[in-house]
């Protein structure tokens, strides 16, 4: 009993190099359809271009893995065992960039164990789904600050109460003896209403006198390279 235990954990059967090269091949195209997708999908400073290339290759060597491993479930846990002490420290930018990592290699495993089907229906469908939630596009958020004399307080706030129709979100409120700082937070739309009207907002806010500076900031969740 336990030589027959030990040979079927030591025995592993011989894979065809044909075989190997279309496992190869097709995480490859599986790859290269990732490396398409996360271009289209990340744009402007979020993106990066080492770390779509690293899709690619991450793929390839899952289905390397894979390829190797086979049926032999020895060499499984062996493999299971050595990558578990690997601890990865890359700062992720962007929670899809995790979504794509788990691609990769959800699809270097369908490749490295022959469900080729499997890999191209779900690439496609996950590549169609990023590709139509990747054009849904948010409203940013603007921060508006505005430094003034503190004899000017109150019309400040009723200025922006006025311009944005009670919307506006007072998020800071700073003061000193001779000062007032105001930080709102607002939508691009909203700014994008509030200056179609016949006087524009900077203008407005300017008109109330002993106004410092008046400051629009986009706010946003990316982190530039």
């Amino acid at each position: 009993m336990r030589q027959e235990l030990y040979q079927i954990l030591v025995n592993q059967e011989m894979i065809s190099w044909q075989t190997i090269i279309v496992q190869i091949l097709m995480s490859a195209v599986l790859g290269a359809v990732i490396y398409i997708s996360y271009h289209i999908s990340h744009k402007g400073t979020i993106y990066s271009k080492k770390f779509n290339v690293s899709l690619v290759l991450l793929t390839l060597l899952t289905g390397m893995v894979m390829t190797v491993i086979g049926s032999n479930i020895a060499l499984s846990l062996g493999m299971v065992g050595a990558l578990s002490i690997v601890r990865f420290r890359t700062a992720i930018k962007d929670s899809r960039d995790t979504v794509y990592i788990f691609w990769a290699i959800v699809a270097g495993i369908c490749c490295g164990v022959g469900s080729y089907l499997v890999a191209a229906i779900g690439t496609a469908v996950v590549f169609l789904v990023l590709l139509f939630f990747g054009n849904i596009k948010n409203d940013n958020r603007m921060l508006l600050i505005i430094r003034g004399d503190r004899s000017v307080e109150q019309k400040i706030m009723a200025t922006v109460f006025k311009l944005f129709y009670r919307k506006a979100v007072m998020r800071v409120k700073n003061t000193t003896d001779h000062s007032v700082e105001f930080i709102y937070e607002i939508s691009n739309k909203m700014l994008s209403e509030a200056d179609q009207k016949e006087v524009s907002v900077t203008d407005s806010l300017y008109a109330i006198g002993n106004i410092e500076y008046v400051n629009i900031v986009m706010q946003n969740d990316e982190i530039s390279n």
